[in-house]
Parts: C-alpha cells; sequence; structure tokens
C-alpha cells in the first residue's frame, strides 16, 4: 500500500477540536532534528508530543506549506512528515479539514480513565494504554513518563476495611464538602506528627492534588496576576495558573534561590507563589529547614499566599528521615500545603488534602462547588486506613521505589555520558544529557519505544532546561532494563547528528 492511500486516511474524519498555529508548532516542538531524514525526524517529533500528551488528538495542524515555513525546511519535508504520521495513524488528512492529529486504531485497549470518544487528554498524561502495539515497528512504548508507582499490597486490604466502614455512611447523602471527619483528623494527626499543630478544620480533602492545586489557582489569582513558580517546576502546576488568567514567572529551581524568590516577589508582587519543597518535581532537591524559615519569612513580609506541594514528603528513599514541615509551626495564615494519597499509595486513589487557615478552608470548601462538590465516599475510607498504617506500608514502598531508582540510575552510567545524579527521594531522575538537544532526544527516544520528558516542558516559557530530561523510575525492573538499551539507540542518533554538524563548522 503506497503512502498517499495509507489505511489510517480512510477513516472517517476525526472531529477537530482545537488547531494549533505554525508558530506554536515551532515552539511545541523546539530542536526537533534527531538525525536521520529530516522528514522522518520531523515526523517523529510530532508523534512524540501527541505520545505524551503535549498535542492533543483532533488538533489541526499547519499546513504543508505553514510548517515548512516557519521551521525553514523545504516542503518535500513537512509533506514526507505528515505522510508518515499518517502511516503510522497519529493523522488523517481531509480535503478541508487539513491534517489532524488522532491516536493508532490498532491499540490494545482504551486509554485507561478516558471514556471512549472522549476529549483529548491533558499535557502530559500517559497514554500507554492507547499506544503499546505502535511503535516504529509495533514496538510496546516503555513509559519513562508517568511518575506513578504500582499499589502496594496493602491496597486490597484497605478497601476490604473501607467497605465494612461504608454502611455507616449510606444513611447520608454521601455529599461531604469538607472531607470526611475521619480522614480529615488522620491527615491532621500526620501534620502534628510531624510537629505542625493542626486541627480537621484545618484540612479540606480535595479529589486529587491537582484540585487543591486548581482551586488555590483559581481563588487567588485574577486574570493578569504574577504566580511565581520554580523553573522548573511541575507542569501541571503552571497549567492550573495559566487557566486561571495567571502571569508564570520562574525563579531559578534545583536548589531554589530564596534570594531570587524574594527579588521576585518583590518586584512582581504576585498574588500566589508555588514551591515543591519535597524531592523537587523534576530535580529532585530538597529545600533545607533554613530556606523553608526563609520562605515563610517572604510570605508574611510581603502577605503573599505560598502553597507548598508536599505530595512527595513521604519518599524519601536516601534515609528514613521525612523533610521538616513547610508550615513550620503552622501560624502563618500566608502558608499552605498540599498534599495527596496518589504517589504515597496509588495514583488511583484520588484523595488530596489543603492544609490552611479555616478561612482559607472555607473559601476553597465553597469554590470547589461548581467542580465536584465532594469526593468519593470510598477512597476517603480507603485512604484513612492507609494513613492510620503508613509508617508500616511506607517501609514497602521505599524499599521498592529504591531498588527501581538504583537499577536505573546504575544502568544509565554505565551506558551513556550523561550526568545522572541520585535523586534523594521522589520518583524521578532529573538527567543532564549534556547538550541542548532534550526535545529532539524525547522525539528520537519516543520513535524507539520509549516515552521521557524533555526539560523545557517544566519551565515557565517552555525554552529553558533544554540539555535535561526527566526519567521517571516507577515501571518494573524489566521495563527499566528494557528502556535503557531504547535510549542509547536514540541518543545514538542525536549525538551523531551533533557531531556531523560540529565537523560541518
Amino acid at each position: 500500500m503506497s503512502a498517499a492511500t495509507p489505511t489510517a486516511s480512510r477513516t472517517a474524519s476525526p472531529t477537530v477540536l482545537r488547531q494549533l498555529s505554525p508558530a506554536a508548532t515551532a515552539r511545541l516542538l523546539g530542536d526537533w532534528h534527531a538525525g536521520g531524514p529530516a522528514y522522518v525526524a520531523l515526523a517523529d517529533a510530532l508523534r512524540a508530543a501527541v505520545l505524551s500528551g503535549k498535542l492533543a488528538p483532533h488538533t489541526r495542524l499547519p499546513s504543508e506549506r505553514e510548517l515548512a515555513a516557519i521551521l525553514r525546511v523545504s516542503r518535500t519535508t513537512t509533506s514526507g512528515a505528515y505522510a508518515r504520521l499518517r502511516e503510522l495513524g497519529f493523522a488523517v488528512s481531509r480535503v478541508g479539514s487539513g491534517t489532524v492529529t488522532t491516536l493508532p486504531q490498532r491499540s490494545v485497549g482504551p486509554v485507561p480513565g478516558r471514556p471512549a470518544g472522549g476529549d483529548a487528554p491533558v499535557a502530559g498524561e500517559t497514554l500507554r494504554g492507547a499506544v503499546r502495539t505502535v511503535g516504529t515497528s509495533g514496538i510496546e512504548q516503555m513509559d519513562l513518563w508517568q511518575a506513578t508507582p504500582p499499589a502496594p499490597p496493602e491496597l486490597h486490604e484497605a478497601f476490604t476495611r473501607a467497605l465494612e466502614e461504608l454502611p455507616a455512611y449510606l444513611d447520608s447523602g454521601g455529599y461531604e464538602p469538607y472531607g470526611l471527619a475521619p480522614l480529615r483528623e488522620a491527615v491532621a494527626a500526620r501534620y502534628r506528627e510531624r510537629g505542625v499543630p493542626t486541627t480537621a478544620d484545618e484540612i479540606l480533602v480535595t479529589t486529587g492534588a491537582q484540585q487543591a492545586i486548581a482551586l488555590l489557582a483559581h481563588t487567588h489569582l485574577r486574570p493578569g496576576d504574577h504566580a511565581v513558580v520554580e523553573s522548573p517546576t511541575y507542569f501541571h502546576a503552571m497549567e492550573a495558573m495559566r487557566n486561571a488568567g495567571g502571569r508564570v514567572v520562574g525563579v531559578p529551581a534545583g536548589p531554589l534561590d530564596v534570594d531570587m524568590l524574594a527579588s521576585t516577589v518583590r518586584r512582581a508582587r504576585p498574588r500566589l507563589v508555588y514551591l515543591v519543597p519535597d524531592y523537587q518535581n523534576p530535580t529532585g532537591s530538597v529545600l533545607s529547614a533554613d530556606e523553608r524559615a526563609a520562605v515563610r519569612e517572604i510570605a508574611d513580609r510581603y502577605g503573599v499566599t505560598v502553597v507548598g506541594d508536599e505530595t512527595l514528603v513521604e519518599l524519601g528513599l536516601s534515609d528514613d528521615k521525612t523533610p521538616p514541615p513547610f508550615a513550620g509551626d503552622g501560624t502563618s495564615p500566608h502558608v499552605v500545603s498540599v498534599g495527596s494519597a496518589s504517589k504515597s499509595f496509588w495514583g488511583g486513589l484520588r484523595v488530596g488534602w489543603v492544609r490552611a487557615h479555616p478561612q482559607v478552608i472555607a473559601q476553597l470548601a465553597r469554590a470547589r462547588q461548581s467542580a465536584d462538590i465532594a469526593t468519593a465516599v470510598l477512597e476517603q475510607l480507603a485512604v484513612t486506613e492507609l494513613l492510620g498504617r503508613r509508617a508500616e506500608v511506607m517501609v514497602g514502598r521505599r524499599r521498592m521505589l529504591r531498588e527501581r531508582r538504583d537499577l536505573l540510575v546504575g544502568r544509565l552510567r554505565v551506558a551513556l555520558p550523561w550526568d545522572v545524579p541520585t535523586p534523594p527521594g521522589g520518583l524521578f531522575c532529573w538527567v543532564d544529557l549534556g547538550l541542548p538537544v532534550a526535545q529532539a532526544f524525547a522525539a528520537a527516544a519516543a520513535s524507539e519505544g520509549a516515552l521521557v520528558a524533555a526539560g523545557p516542558l517544566f519551565t515557565p516559557d517552555n525554552t529553558g532546561a533544554a540539555s535535561h530530561v526527566r526519567l521517571t523510575y516507577t515501571r518494573s525492573p524489566a521495563e527499566l532494563s528494557d528502556a535503557v538499551p531504547r535510549l542509547v539507540r536514540a541518543w545514538g542518533r542525536v549525538a551523531g547528528r551533533q557531531r556531523s554538524a560540529s565537523s560541518r563548522t
């Protein structure tokens, strides 16, 4: 079958939900050329963007002519790239509709957690369930993007106990806007255990930490307000702030430059500051006790709300010590903490929480009514059980993650000329490639069947950290071992192109 009449092109025209401008496409791709034929490299870069979720299905791409002009390549290159996307099932072209991104039809099942025919995934959402057999030669994709470990063995028993507790709640309407009282008390008790005096009325249960971050963004930011984040940082947090109309400003991270943070807050007068103090996403750095105190002083001095995302706080892998609480003694009205069961226990537990002044808690509880009213009761009961067994559960969790971290770091150091630090905790390695080719490498890795996150994704302007990639070590040892040769092959393509370019200068 010729490229002009691929099977994918005979499918029904997809619904166009959005359109990507030529300039936006160029920003999305960055330094996309990973070596080899230009049309193949361009197709791989676009395909990697779809696989990672940065480029959603049902998006109309620029015309071949427009894309060629903005990328400064020939029309033959863009035409060949689009043809390759159609052959692989990642695009459909129709007269009047242009070229529209799609997900391949030869999948092994629906995307996990998304109804059939549903809207496109948000940036960064993993599509493993839909792409297991759509690599260059039908190879399975090794996912080093999604930072979620498998469930602990204690999870099943926690749900069994939760079902036993459930009858006590069946006579009620099932809506608890602030969260179930036992869970709020269990979360408050964990803060007290860490040295932060906390009562249940300072806790709001949310449907995951992401909802907590989005609620904080929408209640604190007005269109045009500044929001300060670390750069690099968690990309979904930046999305939430932009969705609320905020203008995101970055300060250097890994470690955080506290003096720069103070200067930025003084000059930009932000209404919100978002930090990840524990095993920072993606750098893995940890704020010291003195740095945390300095951040709290900045919050109080300028009256700005500072959010500490503590979703990774329980995942210390170098020792059994938990970092000092971000909230300090808990008395600052401007310091808010966010937590979650997703990273400590399981991503399928969509249960998070906010610790803040009771007035802030009440404001957030009112704001969440337009979203989901309340978090599911059974999941809250299961998390209450898991928090009660936290010390026991986390021993096994940390052991598993430590073994997988050490396996990936060790094999990468042997196989590749990168700077691969050993993160003290968390779920990912922040790898320095030594060359500003992160986006090209991510594209090449996707074509080899490995999904990685390029550094620019984690920066406010999507241009920094061009020499870094984030690799998660939450997959099984067999998957991690299988992924390394794929990364080696991808690096060979990218490094080979760099050597060729250097020899011509």
